[in-house]
């Protein structure tokens, strides 16, 4: 599994701010005001930044345990013993296929990075409108982003502890969650793997 270069945000621009502003306010620990569609803000905008932002902590995360996540420790991409996903794009692989953890995740971030660079989508430019069907897109996106949560948690849990990543895992996660649901991007159905601890994590702040 290859590192894939972050999507950078360029310096000056409008979304730099905006990234800016969500790290700003994360850092005063309250997330369910961090993930609020700022003041005077297009909402495509903050999904746009929020989700490049998700897609490079997850890349992270997802690195620091690749050495865990082989052929041989997880033949399938599973998060715990009922869910089990199957890789398909709708243009290079149409019919699910059923494939190891690192090749899904490699699948998936291969996809995601995709759609991040292309510009019709995910306009870097300030005024450039974004697409009809840039939040079901997005949706999508972060959909996809929970499965590789979901399979690190059920999977490579012990050794994220090892890694002491835990609190960095735990905070992205809550982050990630609160996001989505401030905006309702992911269905109720999809989150199922991982209910328990969406449970305990966000019912602290309510």
């Amino acid at each position: 599994f290859t590192f894939k270069p972050k999507k950078n945000i360029p310096e000056g621009s409008h979304q730099y701010e905006l990234l800016k502003h969500a790290e700003a306010t994360l850092g005063s620990g309250n997330l369910r005001m961090a993930v609020m569609l700022p003041e005077g803000e297009d909402l495509n905008e903050w999904v746009a930044v929020n989700t490049v932002d998700f897609f490079n902590q997850i890349n992270m995360l997802y690195g620091t345990i690749t050495d865990f996540c082989t052929e041989e420790s997880c033949p399938v991409m599973s998060a715990g013993p009922k869910y089990e996903y199957h890789w398909a794009d709708g243009t290079n692989i149409k019919k699910p296929i059923k494939c190891s953890a690192p090749k899904y995740i490699d699948y998936l971030m291969t996809w995601v990075q995709d759609q991040l660079d292309d510009e019709t989508l995910f306009p870097s430019k300030i005024g450039v409108p974004f697409k009809r069907n840039f939040m079901s897109v997005a949706k999508t996106i972060l959909k996809r982003l929970f499965r590789v949560y979901a399979h690190i948690y059920h999977q490579h849990f012990d050794s994220v502890m090892q890694l002491q990543e835990e609190a960095h895992l735990n905070t992205s996660f809550k982050h990630f969650i609160f996001f989505v649901q401030e905006f309702n991007l992911i269905d109720r159905k999809e989150l199922v793997p991982l209910q328990e601890l969406i449970e305990k994590l966000t019912t602290k702040d309510r």
